[in-house]
């Protein structure tokens, strides 16, 4: 494998494009195949540079750098490489015999703002999964349902919320800040607003609307509804059993999540090592993909430190990629079972570019599971009554015999003896 690209620096100024004709321009395809071929770029080189007269180099003062151009080599990976890497990464090529905790934490999380959604994802990726051991764990405090990436709720062990809620925190504020929630409660004091919530929930937990009704008769002139969000947005706080149980029903209470938890914020996750996570569960993938999944801001200076350390790729449409070094990428042609994933799984939403996922064939509707085929998104399902539907883009009998017998399976764990129907129809957009 080759160096991968770098730009030189010249102190504060970086030497872009523009300081060399074709810099970044693709050069000629070397040997390969349709899925993963090597091109040459072009690599900046400094060999001395003129400064103003201050004698300082640096974007707010004019400067001339001498440069040379040079070709380094990047390989080109295909979706279907970037599917499959992914989908390995994932256990959604062979489900996995570890441990619900140990996959919790391989994954940074799951998405949870379905409840029962980690359960079925969790069923797509490890062997003899059984349901009521996650529930066990999520009422014994194990693991923790809360607000973290995008400031949406995930579902995280205990020992990776106390070191990565304090990482995500500021993303909340920022998403609160851009809500209608933030401009309802314009004016009001949040220090003084989150102070007498937490002596709310410090009591027992509450949802917003019991939060809304609490804090109406101290902040009169605002929206309850919004008072109640900034609460839950601002203060870190969790979702408490038995919502999130299987098995069980129960309100959206909140509760203080350290409190809950009886363990303190460790030291937080470093960004460096969050990327590094990231790219164990989610790679190859460019810096635009984690933002899209984390919501955090400023992650390209993170990657270019990182950068020594780390592989870089280029997609078909020129991003860069970063990938960890030790991995080994799997062949285009390694199988990809169906699998049935619930309506929020972290495989579809870790990427801003997930064409990795989606051949333009069919995008998902909501309020439905997503069907994968080969790979790719190729439907979705759901459970009416006692009947499974299915909806594929693909009805030929060999594909709906595989994916009808994998939602036989799913049935089986989660609705034992009520599904009497398996039923198949064609995708409709």
């Amino acid at each position: 494998m080759s160096a991968p690209l770098r730009l030189s620096h010249v102190r504060n100024r970086t030497l872009t494009s523009a300081s060399c004709l074709g810099a970044r321009r693709r050069r000629g395809v070397r040997t390969g195949d349709d899925h993963r071929r090597d091109i040459e770029i072009d690599r900046l080189e400094v060999l001395d540079v003129e400064t103003s007269h201050t004698g300082h180099v640096g974007p707010e003062t004019p400067s001339r750098h001498h440069v040379r151009c040079s070709a380094v080599t990047v390989e080109v990976l295909s979706p279907r490489v970037l599917n499959r890497a992914t989908l390995q990464r994932q256990s959604l090529l062979e489900r996995s015999d570890t441990t619900i905790a140990d996959m919790v934490e391989h994954l940074v999380g799951m998405q949870a703002q379905n409840p029962l959604d980690p359960y079925y994802a969790l069923w797509a990726r490890l062997e003899d999964f059984d349901p009521s051991r996650l529930g066990e764990m999520t009422e014994s405090r194990q693991v923790v349902r809360a607000g973290f990436m995008r400031g949406t709720i995930h579902l995280f062990t205990t020992d990776d919320a106390v070191v990565v809620h304090p990482v995500t925190a500021d993303v909340l504020a920022r998403v609160f800040r851009s809500t209608q929630f933030a401009k309802d409660v314009a004016g009001v004091d949040l220090a003084d607003l989150l102070v007498f919530a937490r002596s709310l929930l410090d009591e027992r937990p509450r949802t917003r609307a019991e939060l809304a009704r609490n804090l109406t008769s101290e902040w009169p002139d605002h929206e309850p509804a919004s008072l109640a969000q900034a609460v839950t947005y601002l203060l870190p706080v969790s979702q408490v059993p038995p919502r999130g149980v299987w098995g069980k029903k129960g309100p959206a209470a909140w509760a203080p999540l350290q409190s809950f938890l009886g363990r303190p914020y460790g030291p937080g996750l470093s960004i460096d090592a969050l990327v590094v996570r990231y790219l164990a569960a989610f790679g190859p993938a460019a810096v635009k993909d984690m933002r899209a999944w984390s919501g955090l801001t400023g992650l390209r200076e993170v990657f270019d430190r990182l950068r020594p350390t780390l592989r870089t790729y280029r997609d078909e449409g020129g991003s860069e990629l970063f990938d960890l070094p030790d991995i080994d990428l799997p062949g285009p042609e390694t199988p990809a079972p169906p699998r049935l994933l619930p309506e929020y799984d972290n495989v579809l939403l870790g990427h801003a570019d997930r064409g990795r996922f989606f051949d333009g064939r069919a995008t998902p509707k909501g309020w439905v599971g997503n069907v994968l085929v080969d790979g790719v998104f190729s439907g979705d399902w759901k459970v009416d009554g006692r009947r499974m539907l299915l909806s594929l883009t693909d009805v030929e009998t060999e594909v709906a015999t595989a994916v009808r017998e994998e939602a036989a399976r799913l049935a089986e764990l989660a609705w034992p003896g009520e599904v009497d129907e398996i039923r198949v129809t064609p995708f409709q957009p």
